[in-house]
């Protein structure tokens, strides 16, 4: 059976606007002690699989300095410290600043750790559906995003073959389609 662990103490390292790194002190369940254990105390984040009325994947495509590349991405970002309300209102948001798309039926289908690990934020994850152009981008300063269509059966079919490179939204658009019923699953005893 696994035991939890027990923090013993937790230290900042660097802590600024877009995170808290911190070096903790553990003790595992099986009484190991781990001194630094390097964790990220971040916001909660929402990343959107929007839809458009003519069944196209509303996308992002920014550069992204870990990969060294322009990587193809869906929209999302952190939930602001400021009392945004909810994370369904940072969803909103992020897909209106990053796209200038605005959308209905917004729904959570998930709120999964982004890296239980070493994290401590969820990442919530939406679908929207009958996504449309309704502004332009705003854009922070760090940003320099291109708004990127894509076709729903484009998506799934790319998946696979590399379409996507970043790993929560691979397995956020998955989700995201099987929850907004463009992807259909057969249990294997239907077969």
């Amino acid at each position: 059976m696994t035991r939890p662990w027990r923090r013993l103490g937790s230290r900042s390292l660097v802590r600024d606007q877009w995170i808290d790194l911190r070096a903790e002190s553990w003790v595992t369940g099986r009484g190991a002690a781990l001194d630094p254990w390097y964790m990220l105390h971040w916001r909660p984040w929402v990343h959107v699989v929007a839809i458009t009325p003519d069944e196209r994947v509303v996308m992002v495509r920014q550069f992204r300095p870990g990969a060294e590349a322009a990587m193809l991405e869906l929209p999302g970002g952190v939930v602001d410290e400021d009392g945004e309300g909810s994370v369904r209102a940072a969803a909103e948001r992020e897909l209106l600043e990053e796209t200038g798309f605005a959308a209905e039926g917004f729904s959570e289908y998930a709120a999964p750790f982004n890296d239980p690990a070493h994290a401590t934020n969820r990442v919530h994850l939406f679908f929207a559906l009958s996504a449309r152009r309704v502004a332009e981008q705003a854009l922070d300063v760090a940003e320099d995003i291109e708004v990127v269509l894509v076709p729903v059966a484009e998506v799934i079919a790319g998946l696979p073959q590399g379409l996507v490179a970043h790993a929560s939204h691979i397995g956020t658009l998955y989700l995201g389609l099987l929850a907004a019923g463009r992807i259909v699953v057969t249990p294997t005893s239907q077969k």
